[in-house]
């Protein structure tokens, strides 16, 4: 069921408003621009219902605040007025507005319009998630994963939570291209990326292929330790397909991860950590392949392996 957001510092009109829609919609009400703001950011609506005058914050500035942030400068906005002249809807339609729903509501107007951007979005999303997917392991590509973790990392400044970031590789991949064929090379990048991506599953992870042969994973909570025992387990999974290898002296298709945990804060470069996690993922692979490397924004390194 499609989640709708009304914006409305009228108790009495969003709580009509929201009796139009709830039989067909998830619906949720907040009657402040600063409370809308916060529950916008959560990604989870595909529409918001947005009332033009509100006291503490006008509906136009609130509407320029969500197609600036990245975690919703792609959710239609419909604005909602009493305002008739046409200078305010021109406005609010170059800021980025889909349409305009005007007081007093008409219920099938309100609906038709509420139904038409929702299939139009929806729409968008398909083509958008097509774009967004490696074709071979059908998990998220590289252009994903550049957006994903911008938003995920001002997230992690703005809850203050501890933001994770792993690189993986395939161990001696081009050797197992050479001796099995490269379409036995690209099975082994699905079963790897599917076994992986089935530990990524919570709302706050994000996994990716970064290229080639190697994988990009993002966790949002948790300590660095219970992080890294994580990750430990994932890595076993991969061994555990035992998808045999000749060309590596573990027998089986194994991986070699490199990861960091830390409280990000306004200033920091999120590249700068990126770059930590993967010195991690050399460290692993210096160390004999087949084990998982972390540390944590202390610099305090745990190995798998001695």
């Amino acid at each position: 069921m499609d989640k709708i957001l009304i914006i409305d510092d009228s108790v009495v009109q969003a709580k009509h408003l929201k009796s139009i829609l709830e039989d067909t919609y998830e619906v949720t009400v907040v009657n402040t621009a600063t409370e809308g703001l916060t529950y916008a950011r959560t990604g989870e609506y595909s529409l918001f219902l947005l009332d033009v005058i509100m006291p503490d914050m006008d509906g136009f500035v609130l509407l320029k605040k969500l197609q600036e942030e990245l975690s919703t400068e792609r959710i239609p906005v419909i604005m909602i007025t009493s305002l008739s002249d046409i200078h305010s809807e021109e406005h609010g339609l170059l800021l980025g507005a889909v349409d305009y729903i005007v007081k007093p509501f008409n219920p099938v107007i309100v609906r038709a319009r509420v139904n038409t951007h929702l299939k139009q979005h929806k729409y968008w999303r398909q083509i958008e998630q097509q774009v967004m997917r490696d074709d071979l392991t059908k998990v998220a590509n590289r252009r994903n994963y550049n957006c994903y973790s911008v938003i995920k990392w001002q997230e992690a400044i703005r809850l203050k939570t501890a933001f994770s970031v792993c690189m993986l590789d395939i161990d001696k991949f081009k050797v197992y291209n050479d001796t099995y064929g490269h379409p036995a090379g690209d099975q082994v990048l699905v079963s790897v990326a599917q076994a992986v991506d089935s530990y990524l599953q919570r709302s706050t992870d994000f996994f990716a292929r970064y290229g080639g042969e190697e994988f990009v994973a993002i966790v949002l909570g948790g300590e660095p330790e219970k992080v890294f025992g994580h990750f430990k387990r994932i890595r076993q999974a991969v061994e555990d397909l035992h998808i045999e290898h000749n060309g590596s002296v573990f027998e089986w298709v194994t991986v070699s991860m490199g990861g960091i945990t830390v409280f990000p804060k306004m200033g920091e470069q999120y590249e700068d950590y990126l770059k930590m996690a993967d010195s991690m993922l050399y460290d692993a692979k210096r160390f004999g392949r087949n084990q998982v490397v972390w540390v944590n924004e202390r610099g305090i390194q745990w190995k798998e392996r001695a």
